[in-house]
């Protein structure tokens, strides 16, 4: 409904927006009314000892009970609350809320027979199975801080997060499944703790029949006969304040950041997101085809859509060869799913092995009302085959685990606005989203620049790094002040889309002239031969650095290499102009990626300079990189 204000009509979400920004206190505490606490705030904001802001400091709740129990008690409790669909075990099963709060509260208690309570950390090393979400949901009943590290993690990398969390317990499982392989967790698990400096009292196993573990030490526990022994444990109380977990920033070769995530800012926020942006009913199917050990798992496998009280999908595969790029249609049309969100690379990896999207015309698709995408930038060729064969609204939308929610996006519960290729919309109400420039004046439209958060941030975001506050003032919000520093770079544009175009390190300078490599992603990989690519910056004595473009082809495709390069070369060209000296664009099999879909730019350019590197701990196939050094020659 638009409303009439001196002349001007204000659209629903200028109206939404506008509330959100001049009267932030209001709107919060207008917005925590829709969840069930057990002591309601009446402030909204205050600063705590270290001058962050902090929402809802004399609210107290309890996270699991917001996401099971109060289902239930609304006569709810038969109602779906998780479908796991499992094509690499071929299990398909369903919870209802009831169910899975009993089973919840079974495993809070054989945690608390172990001595875990409110505050204690309890880190969660499981592939995506219905335990994982189990073991979050039972930390959180006890108000005991999680922490998931992505299951197949190599042992260093977990150990570093044992190190730094400091837990009482680790909850695992014998095993993990890929494709066609079978991966056992517990060597990894025992390897972490030989290696940390901090050792747990307890390891639980969850034994799965593919690869069973030996419990060979005396902290090691079944996990199935010690639930069975376990009493039902209620919810305890926690303040809004206190953490519910901490999530490790990946792929850096130093310390890992552990992003706090509170419990009051982040159900409001949850919820809210869940109405505002992806408008789903509560009685709907929401699908986020991630994994628990991403912020997206956190935020959308498990507490969103459970604290909204809709059926959540918990899927143990992938988007292609699970059996066939035709995953997640199946899915889809199987149960009724509304929303579908993933990374733009999973879609990217469909389109490669089904360019003509034949695997998606065998589905019926008819309640499928949206397709969601972030984790990365949405290259305008992706979301282009994504709408043309799905015929379906497609979301570009962009936070990150320091939010835990999205700080741009089409807020469809709100109003759907037009899309622009290459941007993620606007910011949500909430976020004050600015373009600065390297002395931290605001730039104008269409100037790129840092992309920078105006304090106060909304709730849910995170308000320091575990148990290292100066690393959290220092790495973002030291370079602007009243700012908090995202750490990409874009712009906004006349109408106020957000356009992000990458990471900072991904602009390079060529003779002195700032270039996007995200810009010269999207000419290439418009391309109709192009599946994906990256385009990244390295060192040449003359100019400083050039572009270097690999590409990965569709499936089937069959073209002329050297006359595929040169009309790469021309398009650059053509579009940026001849300032962008992008001459080459070398063909590759397959990109190296992180587990969550990000292509490791850094690392490319890394061995293109012939500098020496590390293999990400979060890098999904190790031989990409071989294939990097192949065509380098």
């Amino acid at each position: 409904m638009d409303r009439i204000t001196g002349g001007n009509v204000m659209s629903a979400y200028e109206q939404e927006y506008n509330w959100a920004q001049s009267k932030p206190e209001e709107f919060w505490l207008n917005q925590a009314q829709n969840i069930d606490w057990f002591k309601a705030p009446n402030t909204a904001l205050q600063t705590d000892e270290n001058g962050i802001e902090r929402w809802f400091p004399d609210g107290e709740l309890n996270t699991a009970w917001l996401a099971l129990d109060y289902h239930c008690e609304q006569g709810r409790g038969e109602h779906t609350a998780m479908i796991y669909d499992s094509p690499v075990t071929g299990v398909q099963k369903q919870y209802s809320y009831n169910n899975l709060r009993d089973q919840v509260a079974k495993i809070a208690g054989m945690l608390a027979s172990e001595g875990v309570e409110k505050g204690d950390r309890v880190v969660i090393y499981m592939p995506m199975i219905p335990e994982a979400a189990m073991a979050m949901l039972a930390c959180a009943r006890l108000g005991a801080i999680h922490s998931v590290v992505f299951g197949g993690f190599a042992p260093n990398e977990l150990a570093v997060r044992i190190e730094d969390a400091e837990p009482k317990v680790v909850m695992t499982t014998s095993c993990g499944i890929e494709i066609n392989k079978v991966l056992p967790y517990k060597p990894l698990v025992d390897k972490a703790i030989m290696d940390s400096r901090w050792k747990p009292d307890t390891v639980f196993v969850l034994q799965r029949p593919e690869c069973e573990a030996e419990l060979g030490q005396e902290r090691d526990k079944d996990w199935l006969s010690a639930v069975n022994q376990a009493k039902a444990h209620p919810c305890v109380p926690v303040k809004a304040t206190d953490p519910l977990y901490i999530l490790y920033t990946s792929g850096t070769t130093g310390k890992p950041k552990g992003v706090v995530r509170d419990n009051g800012g982040h159900a409001v926020a949850m919820k809210y997101s869940m109405s505002a942006i992806y408008n789903v009913p509560q009685d709907g199917v929401y699908w986020a085809a991630s994994d628990v050990g991403w912020v997206v798992g956190h935020s959308y496998i498990v507490y969103g859509p459970l604290i909204h009280g809709c059926t959540t999908i918990l899927f143990e595969g992938k988007p292609v060869r699970t059996p066939n790029p035709g995953a997640f249609w199946r899915v889809c049309e199987q149960y009724d799913v509304d929303v579908l969100f993933s990374a733009p690379t999973a879609f990217r990896a469909i389109k490669k092995e089904d360019p003509e999207g034949e695997y998606l015309h065998q589905y019926d698709l008819s309640k499928l009302k949206t397709i969601f995408m972030a984790g990365e930038r949405l290259d305008p060729p992706t979301l282009e085959w994504v709408q043309t064969k799905s015929n379906k609204p497609v979301i570009d939308h962009w936070w990150q685990t320091e939010t835990g929610w999205a700080i741009a996006g089409n807020p469809t519960g709100i109003e759907l606005m037009p899309v622009k290729a290459g941007s993620s919309t606007k910011p949500i109400p909430g976020y004050q989203v600015e373009i600065l420039n390297e002395a931290g004046e605001a730039q104008a439209p269409n100037q790129q620049g840092f992309v920078a958060l105006k304090r106060p941030l909304p709730p849910s975001c995170l308000p320091t790094v575990w148990r290292n506050h100066d690393r959290f003032e220092a790495g973002y919000l030291g370079q602007f002040p009243g700012y908090y520093v995202s750490g990409d770079g874009g712009y906004l544009d006349e109408d106020g889309y957000l356009f992000i175009m990458g990471r900072i390190d991904d602009v390079i300078n060529v003779a002195g002239h700032r270039l996007s490599t995200g810009e010269m992603e999207e000419i290439v990989g418009g391309h109709p031969a192009i599946a994906e690519c990256a385009v990244v910056g390295v060192h040449d004595d003359l100019k400083g650095q050039l572009p270097l473009g690999f590409v990965v082809l569709k499936d089937g495709v069959d073209v002329d290499l050297n006359e595929l390069e040169g009309q790469l070369v021309g398009k650059v060209r053509d579009e940026i102009g001849a300032v962008a000296c992008f001459k080459h664009a070398l063909v590759v099999d397959r990109l190296p990626k992180t587990r969550s879909g990000k292509i490791l730019r850094r690392t490319i350019r890394q061995i293109a300079d012939g500098e020496h590197y590390t293999v990400p701990s979060t890098i999904d196939d190790p031989t990409s990189l071989n294939e990097i050094e192949r065509v380098l020659g």
